[in-house]
């Protein structure tokens, strides 16, 4: 797939972008108007189509202002954010056409009830569902459904690119070092993420393979994690654990 690119939004937002058509952009989540509108104006953009992962404020907030610009666009989303300005509701298995491009929609509840994902295998757009070394707090769903999508996403490709819409990976490695303080894999991404971001570089995207060596929320299943609970041995239980002391870190 042609290259992905990142637009700044807020304090720690990325809207994910890509051009599908000549000059005709796809956007993901936007969270505020802004920095969109200011790109496609200085790079002669029109926006096509906008994805959208849940209903949270800092995904949504920039829709109704792209679309008074750009009111040809298609906003695609789950039933939850309808009331932000999503157009084209869509929900767990439905294929969403982009130019050329198809993605599958993957409904992973959790972080919020209707949360989803766009994929082809070949790229992930998560949203707050799993970031590099971390994953969304879980605010309306449960602990269960948020560790069954994290395991529904990790069952995609190895080399599948993920794209997270927040810029969380320096913290969220500390955190994975306090409870792998010998993961070499971990000590590597983190030396590589606090050099990216001294350079005021984006840390991802990151991958499948990756995630799977340093994220703690994808290796709840390893013996070193379920030590730290005494006579757990449910993988979801000891998730929820893990996601407890994440929240109080």
């Amino acid at each position: 797939m042609q290259d992905i690119f990142p637009v700044s939004a807020l304090s720690d937002n990325y809207i994910w972008c890509f051009e599908y058509e000549p000059k005709k952009l796809c956007i993901v989540d936007p969270g505020e108007s802004k920095p969109v509108l200011e790109f496609c104006e200085a790079n002669n953009f029109t926006l096509g189509t906008i994805l959208v992962t849940h209903h949270h404020w800092d995904h949504t907030d920039g829709i109704r202002e792209c679309l008074t610009h750009f009111p040809e666009a298609k906003v695609i989303g789950p039933q939850e954010a309808a009331s932000k300005g999503v157009q084209t509701v869509v929900t767990d298995g439905d294929k969403v056409s982009v130019g050329k491009f198809t993605f599958e929609v993957i409904s992973i509840p959790g972080h919020t009830m209707g949360h989803i994902a766009y994929t082809n295998n070949e790229i992930l757009f998560c949203g707050d569902t799993l970031f590099s070394g971390g994953c969304g707090r879980v605010f309306e769903g449960t602990h269960q459904q948020m560790y069954s999508s994290l395991q529904k996403l990790s069952n995609l490709a190895d080399t599948c690119v993920i794209f997270p819409a927040h810029e969380y990976t320096e913290n969220n490695l500390r955190f994975a070092l306090s409870i792998e303080p010998k993961n070499k894999s971990i000590k590597s991404a983190q030396s590589k993420a606090i050099a990216q971001r001294l350079k005021n570089e984006p840390t991802l995207p990151t991958t499948m393979k990756k995630e799977k060596q340093i994220n703690p929320f994808l290796r709840c299943h390893l013996p070193t994690y379920k030590v730290l609970i005494p006579n757990v041995t449910n993988s979801a239980e000891v998730f929820k654990h893990i996601r407890d002391l994440k929240d109080k870190f």
